[in-house]
């Protein structure tokens, strides 16, 4: 079958190799997960039960805004899923979900992810909340999902997986990686001790460093000092004052 839409060879083979990076990094195995990326009028995403050895860009499913579907195989379960964030975010180009497993391990407990990190903050704020249970595939999980998204480029399914955003595809594998090797590091930490939530501390703690960083949000607490907390603290950056 012909596509009336007309696929950017680059961008999927691009997509075609992130599938593969995450089954050799061990993020997925075999056809779990599904990846998508966003297109004027509509977004591509993984067919189901393809194996990432097997995928090329051509088998790619295309799911238009106006609820057209093109490709020669099966879209995915979690189509529903990728059109509620994006329609959560509009700033967002791209959505990883994968069942990598420490991060399936947290979501296996019902847990967020705390701010025990500053790195944290790579999913937009100071914690990378968990969803409810829900059937995959369903709206319910959708709506869920989509509803932690928008604070967030990140959260956890509760006994399910991860799913990531980025305004690139680039991004979103950032935001994947780093919050599956947080999750390895918190439930380590978690085995030994209780580890101390930063935003819970008094002094200045940071929300958010990646202010104008793929479209990250930024926001500075500084929590303990009060309402003059900027007139007697004084910020340096490379010896400059900047507040």
């Amino acid at each position: 079958m012909g596509l009336s839409v007309a696929p950017e060879r680059s961008g999927l083979e691009a997509a075609a190799a992130a599938v593969r990076r995450l089954a050799t990094l061990g993020l997925n195995r075999g056809s779990t997960g599904n990846l998508s990326v966003r297109a004027p009028g509509g977004f591509w995403i993984t067919p189901t039960g393809m194996t990432p050895e097997a995928l090329q860009p051509q088998a790619f499913v295309w799911l238009g805004d106006d609820g057209s579907v093109e490709g020669e195989w099966e879209f995915f379960f979690y189509v529903t899923l990728n059109s509620e964030i994006y329609t959560a975010r509009p700033d967002l180009n791209a959505v990883v979900h994968v069942h990598s497993v420490h991060a399936t391990a947290l979501a296996c407990l019902g847990w967020e992810l705390p701010a025990f990190h500053y790195m944290v903050a790579v999913a937009g704020g100071d914690s990378v909340p968990c969803t409810p249970y829900h059937l995959f595939g369903t709206e319910a999980l959708s709506r869920a999902v989509g509803a932690a998204f928008a604070e967030r480029h990140a959260c956890l399914m509760a006994h399910h997986g991860l799913v990531a955003g980025g305004t690139t595809l680039a991004h979103a594998l950032k935001v994947t990686l780093e919050i599956e090797a947080l999750c390895e590091i918190y439930l380590k930490a978690c085995a030994v001790g209780q580890p101390a939530i930063l935003s819970r501390e008094p002094g200045i703690q940071v929300q958010n460093l990646f202010v104008g960083v793929n479209g990250a949000r930024s926001s500075v607490d500084l929590r303990g000092f009060g309402a003059t907390g900027q007139s007697n603290t004084l910020f340096l950056v490379n010896g400059r004052r900047v507040n």
